[in-house]
């Protein structure tokens, strides 16, 4: 095998790699349904709705997934979701499609941010009315290592380059440019003659 030939093989198979990549990315894209982990049920006014959770149990500063469908679907209907942190703070949104799943209502990596009882509280209006429902869900400590204690780790090696630069800096001297003579050239003489 010649060396072009060995390079028209290679090109054909990275080309074929490429194009195998391309084709499959949509199948590798999975529905957020696919892999829900858990699922709660809760009672909105009229209408019965599956809460699912990409992660379970619920872990602080965890980011996961959402879905919220209700029986017979979303069409027709809209609503709100408050989440409320167990120290009593609340947040409102609206819902909106899973940006995944467009047929269901959904939150997209989504953390919350403290341990303790938070309370989901649905409201949804839609052809039977306006419904409003509450789903508490136990939320346990941050995994890992405390915040503060994962940020000096992770800025320890900036520090250490920091320090690093600084002592060259002192050792070394900032660059001299070399100055040139400002001194005017040497007045030409006359000669008389």
């Amino acid at each position: 095998m010649t060396i072009p030939s060995r390079l028209r093989a290679l090109v054909a198979m990275l080309c074929a790699v490429a194009a195998l990549s391309i084709g499959m990315a949509p199948a590798a894209a999975s529905d957020p349904l696919d892999y829900v982990v858990h699922t709660e049920h809760v009672q909105v006014g009229p209408y019965p709705v599956t809460v699912g959770f990409t992660v379970w149990p619920l872990r602080a500063m965890q980011s996961l997934d959402f879905t919220f469908e209700p029986d017979g679907g979303i069409a027709g209907k809209s609503g709100t979701i408050t989440a409320i942190a167990p120290d009593g703070r609340e947040d409102a949104d609206r819902l909106s499609r899973h940006p995944r799943n467009r047929e269901v209502w959904g939150l997209d990596v989504e953390s919350l941010p403290s341990s303790g009882t938070w309370t989901l509280r649905f409201t949804i209006d839609g052809p039977q009315g306006k419904g409003t429902g509450d789903l508490a869900v136990d939320v346990l400590k941050q995994p890992g290592p405390p915040l503060a204690l994962s940020w000096l780790v992770g800025l320890t090696p900036l520090a250490l380059t920091l320090v690093f630069s600084a002592v060259v800096w002192i050792r070394t001297g900032p660059r001299k440019t070399s100055r040139r003579s400002t001194r005017p050239p040497p007045a030409a003489t006359m000669m008389d003659p």
